[in-house]
């Protein structure tokens, strides 16, 4: 009888002990080996060349002297910023609100055409095509007088304005004759505008911003890199007038009503207190403040500023190619480009995102309707008064009321987001212009009923652009519609 053992037949050893595997399997760990310690080694160099890219200064093609307007020549030294900055030649985006579509804000909402009765934005009125169009959209703007217009005016649309100031001075380049200056005025916004040629550093190059910090007593060369990143914005996207003291040797002077403080009780204060007015309402005869573009002021009263966000971070947000991070120049909504700016603060989904601003916006907007619908209807109540024979003095105190009334709608108009810099702000102020429009219908329903007036003034239609451009039209040739009953 045999005895079968269960156990297992004993493994081959090379004699020392070890066991001994075949002769392929010792050359495929060998292999792996190898292409462990490769792709170590390509790793490594890998993170040395991304800390070498992070690291390293931009190579320098060419010296860029001081006032250099060419945005091509700064290009070659810094080609990822170019690049991205050629995209604001795109015009065929467009947001709810906003973009870089060049609508027609008369066409669209005509009852502007009669709030700016008299002034040249009821003749054109479009939206901004961006900083790569400025200087060709202002030469071709209806607004622009023949044969004078104030050389201001091209204060912010070209790199060209630093050069030509330092070369005229900037007294000089104000008073100046915008069409004479259009044939040196050919860059558009761009490199030189917001950096120093040698450091790359944000730098303010337009006076008019320096100018209002002194008045406010505060030094702009204080400014954190943080406040720069929104500062050089400034420069342009805010509220201004030009300036005339003969006695001063100023003529149409770029100046920032900031000496009182930066919001709009503070700038009507210094308004007020210079009797400024942009133009006489050919419909009311009311001494109008032209808001024009407070986007800076606006956003210092919102939560961003508050939480130190700047401009910069959600409208040119940072990018990273390898191991560079740079700023996106490609200025444009941030609506357009969600992940890179508003998805680095906000966990939400980008629909979530776009559907939570249009709110705040539509919001917005249909308090501003509902604010110039009160306003025109103010303006021809004033006009209905002055028709039934009110005086000047009768009238002071309503068209003081649309003054104010109008200043706070325009001031919300006329910025760019809809509201959205300061959501709070915008409905707050859109809501006062609706009740000072009403007050000054109030006062003058009374001024109607003193004149034996009692009926319901006979409005116009305005209902398209056409209809409310020939009203405007009648009122500015002294022979203003029939508005009375």
């Amino acid at each position: 009888m045999t005895i079968e053992s269960n156990r297992s037949e004993p493994k081959a050893t090379d004699g020392r002990g070890w066991l001994s595997l075949p002769v392929w399997m010792g050359i495929a760990i060998a292999g792996l080996l190898v292409v462990v310690v490769v792709l170590l080694g390509l790793l490594a160099v890998s993170i040395m060349e991304r800390r070498w890219e992070a690291q390293r200064p931009a190579m320098v093609v060419r010296p860029i002297s001081q006032w250099e307007p060419d945005n091509a020549v700064w290009g070659e030294n810094y080609p990822r910023e170019y690049e991205s900055y050629l995209q604001t030649r795109i015009t065929n985006t467009k947001t709810k609100y906003g973009g870089a579509d060049p609508r027609d804000y008369l066409t669209a909402d005509p009852l502007q055409v009669l709030l700016f009765a008299g002034y040249g934005f009821s003749k054109d009125y479009r939206q901004a095509r961006g900083h790569y169009y400025a200087v060709e959209d202002v030469a071709k703007t209806a607004r622009i007088a023949k044969p004078f217009q104030a050389g201001t005016c091209w204060s912010c649309k070209s790199t060209d304005v630093p050069r030509l100031m330092d070369k005229m001075g900037v007294k000089e380049f104000y008073a100046a004759n915008f069409h004479d200056l259009a044939g040196e005025v050919t860059h558009p916004i761009g490199c030189q505008d917001c950096h120093d040629p040698e450091t790359l550093k944000l730098r303010i190059t337009r006076p008019a911003l320096r100018e209002a910090f002194t008045a406010m007593g505060r030094d702009i060369d204080q400014a954190t890199h943080q406040e720069m990143r929104s500062l050089v914005c400034s420069q342009c996207h805010v509220e201004y007038y030009f300036k005339t003291d003969a006695q001063a040797g100023l003529k149409n002077y770029l100046t920032f009503p900031w000496a009182k403080g930066t919001t709009l009780e503070s700038m009507m204060a210094y308004y007020d207190g210079i009797e400024h007015k942009d133009y006489v309402h050919a419909i009311s005869g009311t001494p109008i403040v032209k808001a024009q573009h407070p986007d800076y002021e606006l956003y210092l009263t919102g939560v961003h500023a508050y939480r130190n966000v700047s401009c910069a971070d959600c409208h040119m947000p940072y990018r990273t190619e390898g191991g560079v991070k740079y700023t996106d120049h490609h200025v444009q909504s941030p609506l357009l480009n969600i992940a890179n700016s508003c998805a680095v603060c906000h966990r939400w989904s980008e629909d979530e995102i776009r559907t939570r601003v249009e709110g705040i916006q539509s919001k917005t907007e249909a308090a501003k309707l509902a604010a110039e619908d009160a306003l025109v209807k103010a303006h021809f109540d004033v006009a209905a008064a002055a028709q039934a024979g009110a005086t000047p003095e009768d009238l002071a105190g309503p068209r003081k009321l649309l003054r104010q009334g109008q200043f706070r709608w325009d001031f919300i108009s006329a910025s760019n987001g809809m509201g959205f810099h300061s959501p709070q702000e915008s409905m707050r102020l859109l809501g006062e212009a609706a009740n000072l429009a009403q007050q000054a219908r109030i006062e003058a329903a009374r001024l109607l009923a003193t004149h034996g007036v009692t009926q319901p003034v006979a409005y116009p239609d305005v209902s398209t652009r056409e209809k409310a451009w020939d009203v405007t039209q009648g009122f500015v040739q002294g022979q203003g519609v029939k508005l009375l009953p």
